[in-house]
């Protein structure tokens, strides 16, 4: 992928979204499952992040894997709990794991269908 185009994106978007810019890390990995992008987020910020119910966590999962079929790659986003985080609901819980491998063979179609828009 040029230039680490999924990674900038992500930086991009997220920036935006939290009032901690200073705070976000992203690593990038690459191995035989595809590419990880794992973030880190100030405390403050998950809320911003996950959204209501995981929502904006699947919507930006969503447009990474569109950015990934762009250029032939699977990546996944990881999100960690911050340090000092206090606590989160199931839904947060779930919305900060890694996507099921299993369920990302759709399509750009139906990738962008997911979205909802």
């Amino acid at each position: 992928m040029d230039q680490h185009e999924d990674k900038q994106f992500l930086e991009y978007l997220v920036k935006a979204l939290v009032d901690n810019p200073e705070a976000v890390r992203i690593n990038r990995t690459v191995d035989e499952m595809g590419v990880l992008l794992t973030l880190d987020v100030h405390a403050d910020d998950m809320g911003k992040i996950i959204g209501r119910s995981g929502n904006t966590a699947k919507a930006i999962r969503t447009l990474l894997r569109v950015v990934g079929m762009k250029h032939d790659a699977r990546v996944n986003l990881k999100i960690n709990e911050p340090v000092g985080g206090k606590g989160m609901s199931r839904d947060m819980a779930e919305a900060m794991q890694e996507d099921n491998p299993v369920a990302t063979t759709k399509t750009l179609d139906e990738a962008i269908d997911d979205l909802k828009i």
